[in-house]
């Protein structure tokens, strides 16, 4: 059985919004990927960006500083 972590998840409204953060994380050397949104949470698109809990800064950060809209910010074991 895999063995759960904490992860960061970033949910958002529109699939367009979900591939803006894919490109600016990207451009900016942050680590993480697209991944659908885990069964204990919902967002519109269904579509979320994972990442280590340990980048929370940085990519709050990349999100206010490229006006991305999410709809939310978890921390989540999967």
């Amino acid at each position: 059985m895999k063995q759960k972590t904490k992860q960061l998840v970033v949910t958002f409204h529109t699939t367009a919004a979900s591939m803006a953060m894919e490109k600016a994380c990207l451009t900016a050397g942050l680590p993480g990927r697209l991944a659908p949104v885990p069964r204990q949470l919902t967002a519109d698109c269904g579509i979320a960006w994972r990442a280590a809990v340990e980048t929370r800064a940085a990519l709050e950060a990349l999100i206010r500083e490229n006006n991305l809209e999410t709809s939310g910010i978890f921390e989540l074991e999967i």
